[in-house]
């Protein structure tokens, strides 16, 4: 970086997200290390979703803090002993992963009508999962590198459907040794 140029939030935030994602393909960091360190990343940030998406760069940071919020949350799901001693607050946790989920897709919506459809693909994806396969999609958008979103959302397949950039056919996932892998 040149003398005298500041990085943005976005640009740490890029540049993170960037490096966890090498890491990962490395083979440095498991499925769940990576969901942890962005999740601990985006915490530490401590800047909260956008409530107009303007920009792509907003979008994109709605789209990861709430999947990464719903993601973390699902693995704190799973702790055996968070489970057996505090029930009532596995009710809570479970409320949360829904709620960031539904506001994942809204952020999806957001930027897709941002970026007014324009160069994205979109497809169900081969999914060794019984209860996502034909349901999961993957939204790519292709002006941008590493720019991939993923949702089991029907309001969102049919206003694809309608802005004509939804194919209705099963491909294998672009992060396919990611989105396969169990956590």
């Amino acid at each position: 970086m040149a003398v005298g140029i500041r990085k943005t939030t976005f640009d740490e935030f890029f540049d993170n997200r960037n490096a966890l994602i090498y890491k990962y393909q490395k083979g440095d960091l498991s499925k769940k290390e990576f969901i942890e360190e962005h999740y601990y990343f985006i915490t530490r940030l401590n800047l909260k979703p956008f409530q107009r998406i303007d920009s792509f760069e907003k979008g994109v940071y709605n789209y990861q803090y709430f999947n990464a919020v719903a993601k973390y949350n699902t693995l704190r799901l799973r702790d055996k002993k968070l489970i057996e001693k505090h029930p009532d607050l596995i009710r809570e946790i479970e409320n949360k992963v829904k709620y960031n989920y539904h506001k994942k897709d809204e952020s999806i919506i957001k930027l897709l009508r941002y970026l007014d459809f324009e160069n994205i693909e979109a497809y169900y994806i081969k999914s060794k999962s019984e209860y996502l396969n034909n349901k999961l999609i993957e939204i790519v958008l292709l002006d941008y590198d590493n720019t991939i979103f993923h949702t089991i959302n029907t309001g969102i397949v049919d206003e694809l459907e309608r802005e004509g950039v939804f194919e209705d056919v099963r491909k294998r996932s672009k992060i396919d040794n990611y989105v396969n892998k169990k956590y």
